[in-house]
């Protein structure tokens, strides 16, 4: 009797034990906080589809995800977006959602931005690193070394970017009307061969003896947007062969204090007392700058092509084609014109799209995230439902022709309508498996203005990515001086292209190099030299 007693008591132990373990087993397989995914069968790259919503503070829009594409990502995935993004200013959205740590599921930044690194900080957003590894397989492939170059200094993953990798598409250019260019440099018309800065200075001023009005109104030869100063420095920049800092000694400094930076800001100068320059040019707000151009009384604009597509549309319609102001490169006097840098791009990306630690289903996230960044996702996110806007014809996507003729017709208002290209959401540059490109209004028919700008200014295209979030951490005094020596030098940059003569300019540039120094600038350059040598060792 004793010993059925022992033996029960035993297999009573045994099955106990095995329960138990069976317990803890299962129990270390689920997040612990709600931040680190499932590990167990449910891990899968593959969307689930049970029905969730999660809340999204998209910085780009704010407009509801219920459109056909909007419509057919829940359909697939099971996900609804709630879209979060105020009217105002989003930045300030951020800080406050941050301050008050009422967060939603998941934010859009810009990815230059210090707030990233913020939230960061502050256990906001969480790490993606082994929600990648357990439900990002398409992540993984689609993105590869940007991964590696996107780690935050833990060395962790926190954010996933859109319009990633390098493309040899142009940025800035010198915009000049290509009927008037026809009339005075009738050989560089056709795009090819770049202007010396002298010959660029010589067509401004014949377009001005010759057409001192146009239609009764007054013309510019060259105005600016006074909203885009980076458009216009930038533009004038790489007509100089100017990159993000001026590189010296193994150090990175102001790029303002490249000695080719005084040259440009002489040369503006020169611009503007010889009357080639709008005289209201840092004052033009963007819309202003736009009805000007339209009017068909400017000659040339700075910035990139892309920038005038609403006043070319309008001149257009109702001057004709060539009366549009296309792309054309412009070299400073003795620079090879294969070292100009107009088009600083990065392939890091522009946005960067985080999972808050508010998130109660990172696994989910993960998986729909997933699926938009794949192929797949892709393509139903820049092309549309296949069947209805395109097909697939001799293993290739081919776009319906009502559809390419709708984003000609009004790229905003069939956007907003069908949702093609409207969420732009963990987006790849360049072409999917079949050669096709996954930006279809942007990148399938290239228009003659897209077509100048490549063919005059794609030489022009460096990465950037190396120079990204250098800047000193928010909040640190070296933070403060760094923001306070962007007042100094935007301030006197202005000043001086506007100065009297040229002497006067001078002595502005010099005193804002005084000023730089006084207010901690040699204090801003050694974080930027030592985050630089930390970026470069961390990508190894």
């Amino acid at each position: 009797m004793n010993a059925k007693k022992w033996l029960l008591s035993m297999l009573t132990a045994v099955m106990l034990v095995s329960l138990l373990s069976a317990c803890a087993s299962n129990s270390s397989n689920k997040p612990s906080n709600g931040n680190q995914p499932d590990n167990g069968a449910e891990g899968t790259t593959e969307p689930g589809t049970e029905p969730i919503t999660i809340t999204f503070f998209d910085k780009n829009t704010g407009d509801k995800f219920d459109n056909e594409i909007a419509k057919e990502i829940t359909k697939r995935t099971g996900v609804t977006i709630e879209i979060q993004q105020p009217t105002g200013n989003p930045t300030e959205k951020l800080n406050l959602m941050l301050a008050s740590e009422d967060l939603p599921d998941m934010i859009m930044f810009d990815r230059s931005s210090d707030l990233v690194a913020k939230y960061i900080e502050a256990g906001a957003i969480i790490p993606l690193n082994k929600l990648i590894e357990d439900y990002g397989h398409d992540v993984t492939m689609m993105y590869g070394d940007v991964l590696n170059k996107t780690r935050y200094k833990d060395g962790n993953n926190y954010y996933l970017s859109n319009w990633y990798g390098l493309e040899h598409e142009p940025v800035f250019g010198f915009n000049m009307r290509k009927d008037i260019l026809k009339e005075l440099a009738p050989d560089k018309a056709e795009g090819g061969v770049p202007f010396t800065a002298t010959e660029y200075k010589k067509l401004l001023s014949d377009f001005k003896a010759k057409y001192p009005q146009i239609d009764g109104k007054e013309t510019i030869a060259l105005t600016m947007d006074g909203e885009n100063f980076g458009g216009t420095m930038g533009t004038f920049k790489g007509m100089f062969g100017l990159t993000n800092y001026y590189e010296t000694d193994g150090k990175l400094q102001y790029d303002v204090k490249n000695p080719k930076y005084r040259d440009m800001i002489l040369y503006m100068n020169d611009l503007y007392r010889s009357g080639l320059m709008d005289k209201e040019w840092a004052i033009n707000k963007r819309q202003v700058w736009e009805q000007k151009i339209a009017t068909g009384t400017i000659f040339s604009s700075t910035g990139a092509y892309w920038d005038l597509g609403n006043s070319n549309t309008i001149i257009k319609k109702d001057i004709g084609e060539e009366s549009q102001l296309f792309s054309y490169k412009v070299v400073a006097d003795g620079l090879d014109p294969s070292k100009t840098t107009y088009g600083g791009r990065s392939s890091l990306g522009w946005d960067a799209i985080a999972i808050t630690k508010k998130n109660k289903n990172p696994e989910r996230t993960m998986q729909f995230i997933n699926f938009l960044a794949s192929e797949e996702g892709q393509y139903l996110l820049m092309w549309g439902i296949e069947g209805t806007h395109w097909d697939m014809k001799d293993g290739k996507h081919t776009p319906r022709p009502e559809v390419l003729q709708s984003f000609k017709d009004d790229w905003g208002a069939y956007t907003k309508k069908t949702g093609i290209r409207k969420w732009t959401w963990f987006i790849k540059n360049g072409p999917g498996a079949d050669g096709t490109p996954y930006d279809l209004p942007g990148r399938y028919e290239r228009s003659p203005i897209d077509q100048m700008a490549i063919k005059n200014l794609s030489d022009s295209v460096f990465d950037t990515a190396v120079y990204d979030g250098l800047s000193p951490q928010g909040g640190t005094p070296e933070a403060l001086s760094e923001q306070k020596i962007n007042d100094i030098t935007k301030q006197a940059l202005t000043k001086a292209i506007m100065a009297s003569s040229a002497e006067e300019a001078g002595a502005i540039f010099d005193k804002m190099l005084s000023d730089m120094k006084a207010a901690g600038d040699e204090k801003v350059e050694e974080v930027y030299t030592a985050n630089f040598a930390a970026r470069s060792e961390l990508w190894q």
